[in-house]
């Protein structure tokens, strides 16, 4: 199993109907963070403990996770309705692949 982001949903047209379609990027999502990252001097420390308050409250951008694409996918609007899911950008699935089937389960808050 991987996680997955929902990077970007955009609207294209089939080439071969005319019908209009979604493209779907999921993105790999790993953690950017180290362990490392909190070692050093306590001036170190403070100063990151400064930056994640700051973007906490949205005065300062967030790193991004590192992703990496996984599943680039195209369907028509009827295929995207089978799917059975309404895919947003930004959220957060598990991808499990197996059997030659893929599942994408949401993860929710607090996971």
């Amino acid at each position: 199993m991987a996680r997955v982001r929902v990077n970007r949903i955009s609207s294209v047209t089939d080439p071969t109907t005319g019908l209009p379609a979604k493209q779907i990027e999921l993105v790999e999502v790993r953690d950017s963070r180290r362990a490392d990252a909190y070692s050093g001097s306590d001036e170190t420390r403070m100063v990151q403990g400064m930056v994640t308050q700051l973007q906490a409250m949205g005065l300062m951008p967030q790193l991004r996770e590192l992703g990496f694409s996984k599943v680039v996918m195209t369907l028509t609007e009827t295929e995207y309705d089978m799917l059975g899911i309404r895919l947003d950008v930004n959220e957060i699935y598990e991808l499990d692949i197996r059997n030659g089937a893929l599942a994408l389960k949401k993860i929710t808050e607090g996971t």
